[in-house]
């Protein structure tokens, strides 16, 4: 008897610490969230996303439209590189090389490549594609948004065609189809919306990237959307207005983090509304 209130007192104090650390996490994004919409909101203007920047001097300051395109060039690019990379090396690892110790190798390798500070890729982009092309240039940008995200949908990927029953691929198998027909009309088609909800919270988790950008495509303060060239960015304008001393870019710079946040945000609750439909369904 007294043993089983010990542990009932153990299990007592353990969830009211978790649930301390929780509230206190919950706070702390609370507090970001509610100083990003009160100041965002209030700078939040149409002529950020209609004009190009301008001098702080003036009465009109201008606005931040290349950077809010360039940022999605550059996302786009990297989405489109780094999402159909991790989808086919992910189905790689679950469906052909299930279970050989290269591919665990490349699973752990890629845990680790999620962890990666991205600052640290931004440099290994500037060493690889920066310094031999002569310049910052929006191709190593992409390039490195696209080696964040690849890790990411290579074990997003791996992990939803591991939850698809084996049975039904045998059953395929069975009646004489191929193994890439098996995998294109089964797997991946049983697995779409969790593959689906892996391109979403890889983008998202992009999107809001400054460090590599930083190292890579730099930023511009006039319009261009020419990936050979520095291309404006809005994470990058985000990092540059906030440091100014001028008022009307500290305001512009609130403004884009609020749009930046919203976006983000969004993209992950379609990412999870996708996922908890299809366990629903």
């Amino acid at each position: 008897m007294d043993h089983l209130k010990s542990r009932k007192l153990k299990n007592l104090v353990a969830m009211t610490l978790a649930t301390l650390c929780a509230a206190a996490g919950l706070a702390l994004l609370f507090v970001i969230l509610y100083d990003v919409l009160v100041e965002g909101l209030g700078a939040l203007k149409l002529r950020l996303f209609t004009q190009d920047p301008a001098p702080p001097n003036l009465a009109d300051a201008g606005g931040l439209r290349g950077a809010f395109l360039g940022q999605g060039l550059l996302t786009l690019v990297a989405a489109a590189v780094g999402v159909p990379a991790g989808v086919m090396g992910g189905t790689f690892l679950a469906e052909y090389g299930r279970n050989s110790r290269i591919c665990r190798l490349i699973s752990a390798l890629s845990d680790m490549a999620v962890s990666i500070p991205s600052i640290v890729i931004g440099a290994f982009a500037y060493a690889v594609l920066v310094k031999p092309m002569g310049g910052f240039n929006g191709w190593a940008g992409a390039a490195a948004l696209a080696i964040i995200i690849l890790p990411i949908i290579l074990r997003t990927t791996e992990e939803m065609l591991n939850i698809v029953p084996w049975e039904l691929r045998e059953a395929a198998f069975a009646l004489g189809a191929p193994q890439h027909k098996v995998i294109i009309g089964i797997v991946w088609r049983s697995a779409k919306s969790g593959l689906f909800t892996g391109a979403l919270l890889a983008i998202a988790r992009v999107a809001g990237e400054t460090a590599p950008l930083l190292f890579t495509s730099f930023n511009s303060n006039f319009f261009k959307l020419n990936l050979s060239e520095a291309v404006p960015s809005i994470t990058v304008s985000i990092y540059q207005y906030a440091a100014s001393p001028y008022e009307s870019w500290t305001e512009m710079a609130w403004a884009a983090a609020f749009v930046v946040t919203v976006f983000v945000l969004l993209l992950n609750l379609v990412g999870r509304a996708a996922l908890k439909f299809k366990k629903v369904g």
